[in-house]
């Protein structure tokens, strides 16, 4: 039995497809590298080096190689194998030195991960766990694989992306407009519909309590639009670095780091 049996099949065949590909449509995309450097910055001040971390729906590795680049040491996993065989290929083609380990593993099945030690924290990025059905569940896994006070980071998809709302009101689609508004999606990734849940952020603290407490939340992708809007974006740049300095500005404040396409979470695990 292949270790994906119960996932959703639809789910993990269109990140399959989307594998070879994932990097030129978001990874080295101008909109893709300033939703991510946002990420990352708050990386840098979670995992120190000589952390060991784990890392949920790791993709083809990008964050995992830019981690190992400071000296921090991740276990990453994925529910699609061709995400997992592309994250390797790039290992081995830049870093093939760098401490990873790449782990064909859904985060439904988190609870078969037997690591010799407890991770000093954990991190998902970019909507891996809007794709979950039972987040409570996820975060009681995780809570049993990292230690007291470890620091666990999770950016999802929000409900409401302002700037996805206007952009189709003004092109008159009203549907795609509040496709996020009701809670619970389908998305079309080429021959595949992929369920996607947008939990808000009071919904999330909620289903990750009481072995997890929301220290800080933070907005990405507020001012700096969706990943689909790479081509407007291409043909005014100097627009894009307004709109990173403004996000800078905007992302901790209350209203505002709810509305973008996505918010960051940093978790500590505390006693249950």
């Amino acid at each position: 039995m292949s270790v994906a049996a119960g996932i959703e099949d639809q789910t993990i065949l269109a990140f399959d497809s989307l594998a070879a590909r994932y990097d030129d449509l978001f990874t080295r995309s101008m909109i893709g590298r300033a939703q991510r450097g946002a990420v990352w910055a708050v990386l840098i001040d979670a995992f120190v080096p000589g952390s060991h971390i784990l890392e949920l729906n790791c993709g083809t590795g990008e964050d995992a190689l830019f981690l190992a680049q400071h000296d921090v040491s991740v276990v990453a996993c994925d529910a699609s194998e061709r995400m997992i065989e592309t994250a390797r290929q790039r290992m081995q083609a830049e870093d093939p030195e760098a401490p990873i380990q790449f782990e064909l593993l859904p985060t439904e099945h988190l609870s078969r991960l037997r690591p010799k030690e407890l991770f000093d924290g954990a991190f998902s990025n970019f909507s891996g766990l809007n794709c979950v059905a039972d987040l409570s569940q996820t975060a009681r896994d995780l809570a049993a694989l990292v230690t007291m006070r470890a620091p666990v980071l999770v950016c999802l998809s929000t409900r409401f992306c302002l700037s996805e709302m206007i952009w189709f009101v003004l092109h008159g689609d009203f549907r795609k407009a509040f496709r996020r508004s009701s809670g619970v999606a389908i998305a079309k990734v080429g021959d595949f519909a992929v369920k996607v849940h947008y939990p808000t952020l009071r919904a999330v603290k909620r289903m990750f309590a009481p072995s997890f407490l929301l220290r800080s939340c933070r907005g990405i992708g507020i001012a700096v639009p969706p990943s689909y809007l790479e081509p407007m974006i291409r043909k005014y740049p100097r627009v894009l670095s307004v709109l990173r300095l403004i996000d800078r500005g905007i992302s901790r404040l209350p209203w505002f780091r709810t509305i973008g396409d996505h918010m960051l979470l940093c978790f500590e695990r505390v006693e249950a």
